[in-house]
């Protein structure tokens, strides 16, 4: 799964005696974005907002990439 499909808040489902991985809701690039979004919004326009967020997200994104590498 690429790191900006990852959900944010993945969960287990136990089936009898076999542990899965349910994935489901917002992505982890989403959930970035949408904590960003609360500083933008004040500021910007719907659409202004919004670019910023996912720029943010993406900038979260690539750095978190760089802490998993090492």
């Amino acid at each position: 799964m690429s790191q900006n499909n990852e959900p944010a808040f993945p969960g287990e489902i136990s089936q009898n005696t076999t542990i899965s991985r349910q994935w489901s809701g917002m992505t982890l690039r989403d959930y970035f974005a949408a904590k960003a979004m609360e500083v933008f919004a004040v500021d910007y326009s719907y659409e202004k907002t919004a670019e910023s967020a996912y720029m943010q997200a993406d900038a979260m994104m690539r750095e978190r990439a760089k802490h998993d590498e090492t």
